[in-house]
């Protein structure tokens, strides 16, 4: 994305259906647009920060400027911890976007869902599928590799807390590294103070520990059901599917059996050195994501 044109940010509190207070942030042009919003949907653990490079990129494109908005979903970043754990599910996550929705009078829009933001996708497609103008699905799919899973629930296990970001960084590149070999040191830095944030002296990650209550169970003989009605009905949208080349939670056979569903409505693009999940706003995934914005709108 070349030319840049400025960009203003405002924050948004709102109350979901059930009371819980739930934030959201809006990066918007300076000038008015009349193009389709993007709503940005994080991971399981994950919050809006992730999308602050990508966000950015879209809001101030110069010849495509778009408003950009990344929510914060219950139990993560600056959105309320909720006293009861059940509430962190799929439907509730997707009923509180709709919530969003309303409360900004927006009828439809284009959105990208990271991991768990691209299963609400999935949701949000059989329950209400006309808000879905396209939708662009970062390293997540219908089917789920078990193994990537308990990868997922093991890494997050423990909640650790450390000294400051520095640490924090290195943790993720001990962790991850072999995954990221992409990734540069300014990626490292930004994605630790994506994931952690800094509470009493202390950094720790940025979600309620209580989220990862449902995965406790889960052993590498759980059978995960699939989502491919769900996906169907999504996939009747223009729809962009991202895959990190060393992914464990979307296998290759399932990206490519996508792209065949969607019969030429859809598009796989490898981001190449990255696992789950890619940074948006790397290349190529940034660059594929301003080609897709451009040709709806």
């Amino acid at each position: 994305m070349d030319a840049t044109a400025a960009i203003s940010e405002r924050d948004i509190v709102f109350s979901a259906a059930d009371g819980l207070s739930l934030y959201a942030r809006e990066i918007h042009p300076a000038t008015e647009t009349t193009r389709h919003p993007v709503i940005c949907l994080p991971g399981l653990s994950r919050n809006g920060r992730d999308f602050d490079g990508i966000g950015r990129k879209i809001a101030s494109d110069a010849s495509l400027p778009r408003r950009v908005i990344l929510l914060d979903s219950r139990g993560r970043g600056r959105s309320a911890r909720d006293g009861d754990p059940t509430c962190y599910n799929v439907a509730q996550e997707m009923a509180d976007l709709l919530t969003l929705m309303e409360r900004l009078s927006l009828a439809e829009a284009i959105f990208i869902g990271t991991s768990r933001g691209g299963i609400i996708l999935h949701a949000l497609a059989a329950a209400a599928p006309d808000k879905i103008v396209a939708a662009v699905l970062n390293d997540i799919g219908p089917v789920i590799e078990t193994e990537g899973l308990l990868g997922i629930r093991d890494g997050l296990s423990g909640h650790r807390v450390f000294k400051d970001f520095t640490e924090a960084e290195l943790a993720l590149r001990a962790r991850y590294g072999a995954q990221f070999p992409a990734l540069g040191d300014s990626d490292w830095a930004d994605m630790a103070r994506a994931i952690h944030a800094e509470r009493d002296g202390a950094v720790m990650a940025d979600f309620d520990p209580a989220i990862m209550a449902p995965f406790q169970a889960l052993t590498s003989e759980t059978a995960l059901p699939s989502a491919w009605p769900h996906y169907d009905a999504l996939a009747a949208r223009p729809l962009l599917v991202l895959r990190g080349a060393h992914s464990d939670i979307l296998s290759q056979e399932t990206a490519d059996e996508m792209i065949r569903r969607a019969e030429g409505r859809a598009k796989l693009v490898t981001v190449t050195g990255q696992g789950h999940v890619p940074l948006l706003h790397t290349a190529p995934a940034a660059a594929a994501i301003r080609a897709f914005l451009a040709q709806l709108d």
